[in-house]
């Protein structure tokens, strides 16, 4: 089968990253990490979040418990009444979100300066 394309889809360069807060040099805290953080605090239960994400139970159980052992204090504190955030993690995403949104900036004003693909 052959596709022919008669005009070119994206002919602008840009920049293009992921952002990640790392600890030990290990990613720690990511754009997925802080969402499940934000169901869970929605929700009240790491089940719950994790299917509202369309995740197993027991990645999102192995997030949490790696963001908990990594940090050193449960940023997730559970009981048989549910889970819930605690002052540090409500501290990480609000440091995460504004770390993004200044990165975010940053990748918009470099791509402002590469240069378009000439016809």
């Amino acid at each position: 089968m052959v596709v022919c394309y008669t005009r070119r889809m994206d002919t602008q360069l840009r920049a293009d990253g992921r952002f990640w807060l790392t600890l030990d040099g290990k990613n720690f805290l990511g754009r997925g990490r802080v969402e499940l953080l934000q169901r869970i605090r929605e929700t009240g239960s790491i089940s719950k979040a994790a299917k509202t994400m369309k995740m197993s139970y027991k990645a999102a159980w192995d997030a949490v418990d790696a963001m908990n052992s990594a940090w050193g204090i449960p940023l997730v504190a559970s009981d048989p009444a549910g889970s819930r955030l605690t002052p540090d993690a409500e501290q990480l995403i609000a440091a995460y979100q504004k770390a993004e949104a200044r990165h975010t900036a940053f990748m918009q004003k470099l791509a402002q300066d590469l240069p378009g693909r000439s016809a």
